[in-house]
């Protein structure tokens, strides 16, 4: 079976729609079928236009869709990515996950898997702490976490084992690798995943 990936940013500078796309092709790549959506903006629009750079990617991605609760009934597997704001996830990522109250309700979460890639303006600017907290959210969910660890070689060269991390714009060559194996990952175990329930669903019938 052919996993199905969502793939979900945040950004106001371009750093992590440039994660999501390099995770995108490399999920491709690995056999998924993916779907990229954006984190709709929620901030106010004066604070928007405070910063031309913040301005000028929000009208950049306008034809890429918005997140939807269908895109991750979807979804086999889900990769969030996102800036760290002070630790922690950004506001607009929280105000969409504040939503899928009645997605966790149903179950529908359950058994997908998930992963997860931030940026900071530092190296120790909370990259690791808004990778634990998107997980702690997502095991609430009952999603199996699919995280890269020291699983390929490419992952000692960004130190960072919970998922790619990167200081805001500065996303070095010697570093994708570590992206790539993280978003392939996540394509293979989830195709175990579903290979399996396919498996135990005939064996049941």
């Amino acid at each position: 079976m052919q996993p199905k990936i969502t793939i979900a940013f945040y950004t106001t500078s371009g750093t992590n729609q440039t994660i999501a796309e390099i995770a995108k092709k490399a999920a491709e790549e690995a056999g998924a079928e993916v779907r990229l959506r954006r984190f709709a903006e929620t901030a106010p629009q004066e604070a928007i236009d405070s910063r031309e750079d913040w301005k000028a990617q929000l009208e950049k991605m306008q034809d890429i869709p918005v997140i939807s609760h269908d895109d991750l009934k979807w979804a086999d597997g889900i990769f969030f990515t996102g800036p760290t704001r002070f630790g922690d996830m950004p506001s607009q990522m929280r105000a969409f996950i504040d939503t899928m109250g009645p997605l966790w309700q149903e179950g529908a979460l359950v058994d997908k898997t998930f992963t997860a890639a931030t940026s900071a303006g530092t190296a120790h600017g909370g990259q690791e702490t808004t990778l634990h907290s998107l997980y702690t959210t997502a095991m609430h969910w009952g999603t199996v976490l699919v995280t890269p660890g020291y699983s390929a070689e490419a992952m000692f060269a960004t130190g960072n084992p919970y998922g790619f991390s990167t200081i805001a714009g500065d996303i070095k060559d010697e570093h994708r690798p570590a992206l790539e194996h993280q978003a392939k990952r996540l394509v293979e175990v989830t195709a175990r995943l579903i290979g399996g329930s396919e498996v135990e669903m005939k064996e049941a019938a």
